[in-house]
């Protein structure tokens, strides 16, 4: 995994369990859903870059 796109998604993966646990905490169901929305585009971003490491020969 590129270590550019390494931390795009650690960093999309730490905002948005952050969001989602500030959402929950103060009831604020938008800015969870936002929150879970982030976290499933950080996880995308980290199995698609580990995908392209398994298919580097």
């Amino acid at each position: 995994m590129s270590a550019e796109q390494k931390a795009k998604a650690k960093a999309e993966q730490t905002s948005s369990a952050v969001k989602k646990t500030a959402g929950k905490t103060v009831g604020n169901e938008s800015l969870r859903a936002e929150g879970e929305a982030e976290q499933a585009k950080g996880d995308a971003r980290a199995t698609k870059e580990k995908a392209k490491d398994t298919l580097r020969p």
